[in-house]
């Protein structure tokens, strides 16, 4: 099972519609997979059209760690026919903001990692989408991770928030996680007529070099349509959406299989 946390620290850069871009490449592969919903906003949730019918949550989770909560608070996705692997999901909840202080223990930071242990065997990849900050939610989420992968736009603010992202992993390395590794960056909202994306992406690409994952994903309504309608972008129909499909199969792989320090 390889664990893959999708950040930010930056809000408003398309986090959650990565999130689900990935889980659609990884549901159209056939892998076992599981996405956990850390940000209290509970969009990849609603996205998902999934609801627990006990009312768990990852909220319950990191409050009770045992197998028979985590089962709980799992629950499939929409995302499922007669032959396929659905994908599951782990509810989001506004409640779990209480889990996102400043300084959490690190008997706190370990919660998530000891539920995972619980499942380890039912899944080939869980996706973590994260808060767009680096408070405990997020921190809980590297400590379980093998790997986070960064999601920016082509903007001053983004760049920005690379560096403190890289910063923050360093610093998680040390102190709670030697093993997690950098994924890599995906540049979202791209948009070639603009000449400050043209410039910011240039930037990006000198000041974080290999980090920098391809293909870059254009801004596009195509991708908002099909998470709107909780429906895979691998499933919906018309040619942009086959092409951003294929985009996010590639970038799938490199986050999986390349390891980028």
């Amino acid at each position: 099972m390889q664990v893959v946390s999708v950040s930010s620290l930056k809000g408003g850069v398309g986090k959650t519609t990565v999130t689900l871009g990935l889980a659609s490449a990884a549901f159209a592969k056939g892998l076992r997979t599981l996405v956990i919903d850390m940000d209290p906003q509970s969009d990849v949730s609603a996205a998902l059209a999934s609801r627990s019918s006990h009312g768990y949550s990852v909220d319950s989770v990191l409050n009770n760690t045992s197998s028979s909560v985590v089962r709980q608070a799992v629950v499939p996705s929409s995302w499922t026919g007669p032959n396929d692997v659905p994908v599951h999901i782990m509810m989001g909840s506004p409640s779990v903001s209480a889990h996102d202080k400043p300084t959490p223990t690190k008997q706190e930071l370990w919660k998530l990692e000891e539920a995972l242990a619980t499942i380890e065997s039912q899944y080939d990849l869980v996706l973590i989408d994260c808060p767009p900050s680096f408070n405990g939610l997020t921190q809980t989420a590297w400590t379980a991770a093998d790997s986070v992968v960064i999601i920016a736009e082509p903007g001053l603010f983004s760049v920005t928030a690379v560096h403190r992202t890289l910063l923050a992993l360093q610093a998680m390395r040390l102190k709670m996680s030697p093993r997690l590794r950098t994924a890599g960056v995906i540049i979202n909202r791209f948009r070639p007529d603009s000449p400050e994306h043209l410039f910011r992406l240039e930037e990006m690409k000198q000041l974080f070099g290999d980090h920098i994952l391809e293909p870059i994903l254009d801004e596009t309504l195509t991708l908002q349509q099909s998470t709107g309608a909780a429906v895979p972008i691998h499933r919906w129909p018309g040619e942009t959406a086959q092409t951003i499909a294929r985009y996010f199969d590639r970038l799938l792989k490199k986050v999986l299989v390349e390891e980028r320090v």
